[in-house]
């Protein structure tokens, strides 16, 4: 079984894991806030008829320990990306993919400052699509940008990921 640790309880991480635990994926959510955590774990309480396995943990090195991908769900700044993926690359096991939301930063600029170039993707969407009305369908094409150095597998991790939730994915590779 695949394990996704997502990094951030707001609005898209709560959909994304609560998406992902449907889907059959094992998930841990991260979260500092407390507060963050306890509103997830009451949304999966109410939206769950089933079990649901989504772990709720509160250091991003206990989410990332076992994971095989991690998405962040951090506001789409620079300052903002380049310390969460600083923090998934130094904590996280080599294996580990890093999906980072991303309308704005060049996935190249930010796969350069990791020591795993080749496991990191951008996912072109605006967050905010992904976890309002209508996203429950998962209608929507989800473009994964590469770099020309992501590994083949990478690729085919992350769009079975995305398919899994309902959506299509298309990968485009970029340069810049």
């Amino acid at each position: 079984m695949i394990t996704v640790a997502i990094i951030g309880a707001g609005p898209l991480g709560r959909w994304l894991a609560l998406s992902a635990a449907r889907a059959g994926y094992r998930v841990l959510l991260e979260d500092v806030m407390p507060a963050k955590l306890a509103i997830a774990s009451k949304a999966a309480a109410e939206m769950s008829t089933d079990q649901l396995s989504v772990e709720l943990v509160s250091a991003v090195e206990d989410a990332v320990r076992d994971a095989d991908l991690a998405i962040d769900c951090v506001p789409d700044e620079l300052e903002s990306k380049l310390e969460i993926l600083w923090l998934l690359d130094r904590m996280a096991p080599p294996k580990m993919i890093i999906a980072t939301p991303t309308l704005h930063q060049s996935i190249v600029d930010l796969a350069s400052c990791t020591y795993r170039p080749e496991r990191c993707v951008a996912i072109a969407v605006d967050p905010r699509t992904l976890s309002g009305p209508g996203s429950e369908n998962g209608s929507a094409v989800i473009t994964i940008r590469t770099t020309p150095t992501t590994l083949p597998e990478v690729s085919t991790l992350v769009a079975e990921f995305w398919q899994h939730l309902g959506f299509t994915p298309q990968v485009e590779v970029t340069s810049s």
